[in-house]
């Protein structure tokens, strides 16, 4: 698959399928405030298994208790006070949907999902820019 924006928000959208990150509960109260994650996110997405490409990486939006695109695809998503994130993606025919947990300026979970055809999985590694 060559990683364009629409392979990237399909990868992005399979980003989120297992909570990775736990943080400690000094760190979760710190960031427990309405808007803490708020920002643009660059998430990097590793395939474990399927037919797609290796690594990809995404941008995307964090604004209060939404998760959206900042860079194309159509995205669906919310992130709790907490820092769990789940996320869902579409652009064509290609879907996915992840979940996993952000604390602080970090972040990582699974994601799984078709695309352009081919059932992949995989983790994602986030960093707030």
């Amino acid at each position: 698959m060559t990683f364009s924006v629409r392979s990237m928000m399909l990868s992005a959208t399979t980003l989120l399928a297992a909570i990775a990150v736990a943080p400690g509960l000094a760190e979760a109260k710190r960031y427990a405030r309405a808007g803490a994650y708020d920002g643009t996110w660059n998430v990097v997405f590793a395939t474990r298994a399927g037919n797609c490409s290796a690594t990809n990486s995404v941008p995307f939006a964090v604004s209060g208790t939404r998760v959206s695109s900042a860079g194309g695809g159509k995205v669906t998503g919310g992130i709790s006070r907490n820092g769990v994130v789940s996320v869902a993606i579409s652009v064509g025919l290609s879907h996915a949907s992840g979940s996993g947990r952000l604390v602080g300026n970090y972040g990582a979970g699974r994601w799984a999902g078709v695309i352009t055809g081919d059932r992949c999985s995989g983790t994602w590694q986030a960093t707030r820019s």
